[in-house]
């Protein structure tokens, strides 16, 4: 049995609990030791890393810096993207762009400077192997033992911890066509700058790159290709006409309003999916209106110059990939007449999303403890904690894959920092109340 017991433990170590973490810490700073909550976070990588194969140096965030790890929770935090500004010493330069959508990479060293001030609660090269239930001598399920590894140590490096509740936040995983093996040549978007880097490095010729998808991270892959290799014709290939401009309209997006929340969680199932497909487009397979029309500039520029690297396959799809010994052969359909032409291609970059974590898969046995409602996804409370049989009091809280009961905010920072607060409040009160 495990010497600790932990009041929270964290599986994964992403913006969601990096903002949980947070939030204990500011509510342990204000108590002595003995009504502080314990708390550990687990996370596979070797440091703090957040979408890293995207970090394209140029790329700006689609969110307000104010809907950062703190802020919309409690706007005098110290832990603030204004905070970090100020101690950067950036702060006067930054209000000085007028703007409220900072570089990603700056907004990834601010979550890198959150995350080191909180790194005693965190286990870094920890992958979660196992989550067992665990009774207590009455039978009920007070417990959840975690069992984590390092990766680069092999399977005999685990250790077992034991929490009264944990907070799932295992992120998105990559999006792949069905049968799609990845590879030197064959990409998803989420590899894009270290793979760029080896193939810089490599020294090979790039004569043309495809790049497969519609959304924001398609189109930012095909800008960034196209200036990274100048030589090289870069082919987007998508089954709309043309991108689709984000809806980021003031009344569209309430809907990631901290309050719409609450009317999404409380609507019938039918209210729900109108909801959804109605503001799909301020998040799924959508492009910010001027990097839209930087690419059509980009692509006029080019037929007026005679030599056109800029090409865009629309209303087509990929129907083939097949491996040559120095290339890909990329058969591409036009949907309207069923015409095939085949690119022969040195690089293949699927820009095809990402999708939840199966989280039966990560709770293995646990799942087992998890009530599903009638489309068997896993039901969910208001406060993030999943509906659990009669005989568990331990708790599991999710912090993502959660669409169906919290609306389109469930994957993305608008309500991280809110979310936090309402997951602490909810472990304090189940604490109190035990």
């Amino acid at each position: 049995m495990p010497d600790i017991i932990h009041d929270v433990l964290g599986i994964g170590f992403g913006p969601s609990n990096l903002a949980l973490a947070i939030a204990v810490e500011e509510h342990n700073t204000q108590l002595p030791e003995d009504q502080r909550l314990n708390a550990l976070f687990l996370e596979r990588q070797p440091r703090f890393g957040w979408h890293r194969g995207m970090l394209i140096d140029d790329a700006t965030m689609q969110v307000s810096f104010l809907k950062d790890l703190v802020t919309m929770r409690n706007p005098t935090s110290d832990f603030s993207f204004l905070c970090y500004l100020r101690e950067q010493g950036r702060l006067v330069d930054f209000l000085n762009q007028k703007t409220l959508f900072p570089l990603r990479v700056e907004f990834h060293d601010y979550f890198e400077w959150a995350a080191a001030r909180v790194a005693h609660l965190v286990d870094y090269s920890s992958e979660v192997v196992s989550v067992e239930p665990v009774r207590d001598e009455s039978g009920e399920v007070a417990y959840l033992d975690v069992t984590c590894r390092d990766p680069a140590a092999g399977p005999s490096s685990t250790v077992t911890h034991r929490a009264r509740n944990i907070s799932v936040a295992v992120g998105l995983e990559p999006h792949l066509p069905p049968g799609t093996d990845l590879s030197d040549r064959v990409w998803h978007n989420s590899q894009l700058i270290p793979r760029v880097a080896e193939l810089n490095a490599s020294g090979a010729p790039v004569r043309r790159v495809v790049v497969l998808g519609a959304g924001q991270s398609a189109a930012e892959a095909v800008d960034y290709l196209h200036r990274t290799f100048p030589e090289a014709e870069v082919c987007a290939v998508f089954a709309k006409y043309g991108y689709t401009p984000a809806d980021d309209s003031p009344f569209a997006n309430r809907i990631f309003d901290p309050e719409a929340v609450d009317v999404y969680f409380d609507s019938p199932s039918e209210v729900k999916q109108s909801l959804f497909d109605y503001h799909r487009s301020t998040n799924y397979s959508v492009v910010d209106m001027d990097l839209i029309e930087a690419l059509y500039a980009t692509s006029y520029r080019e037929k007026v110059q005679g030599r056109e690297r800029l090409r865009f396959l629309n209303v087509s799809r990929i129907r083939d990939v097949s491996v040559q010994d120095d290339r890909l052969d990329i058969s591409v359909e036009f949907l309207p007449t069923g015409e095939h032409q085949i690119l022969e291609s040195d690089i293949l970059v699927h820009a095809t999303g990402y999708r939840s974590q199966d989280i039966g898969t990560l709770l293995g046995d646990s799942a087992k403890i998890c009530l599903r409602d009638d489309g068997d996804a896993v039901r969910v409370g208001r406060d993030h904690r999943v509906e659990v049989a009669p005989e568990v009091t331990a708790g599991i809280y999710l912090q993502g894959g959660t669409e169906h009961t919290h609306g389109l905010a469930s994957t993305l920072l608008s309500t991280t920092a809110i979310r936090a607060g309402e997951i602490r409040g909810s472990l304090l009160a189940r604490l109190a109340a035990d």
